[in-house]
């Protein structure tokens, strides 16, 4: 009879610990992306020239940029050439990525994402700001 009481409260108990302790692992984590997403800083940042980036495109190479420039052409729905003024190359917009109004050959922009090499080097873009 004490077997069954024990497991009865060890069951009632992790019914209710394990989903308060999956909402807060959940909430803490996606609550502080949201709100840094929000977060729109123009001033200076320290830029990385494309060309820079492109000299590492080993298949395993793989760090944060932030590039200024122009979005030139689309190559499918969320993948396009990007153009600092001086080299070129491939970006992919994840799909938290926002920008309020029409991007053209003319807007001038600051893109944050991950740069990655191999043999099409990308940058995936988190977000994009219109100076």
């Amino acid at each position: 009879m004490k077997t069954i009481k024990y497991t009865i409260t060890a069951i009632a108990a992790a019914l209710i610990i394990l989903p308060t302790a999956s909402a807060y692992a959940k909430g803490d984590d996606d609550g502080d992306k949201r709100h840094r997403a929000q977060i729109e800083f123009a001033g200076p940042a320290e830029l990385t020239p494309i060309s820079e980036l492109l000299k590492d495109t080993g298949f395993f190479s793989e760090r944060d940029a932030i590039v200024e420039g122009y979005f030139i052409k689309q190559l499918n729905e969320d993948t396009y050439i990007f153009s600092d003024g001086e080299s070129e190359i491939q970006v992919e917009l994840e799909k938290r990525a926002r920008f309020e109004g029409t991007l053209t050959p003319d807007t001038h922009v600051r893109i944050y994402g991950e740069f990655e090499g191999g043999k099409t080097p990308e940058i995936e873009v988190e977000r994009i700001l219109a100076l």
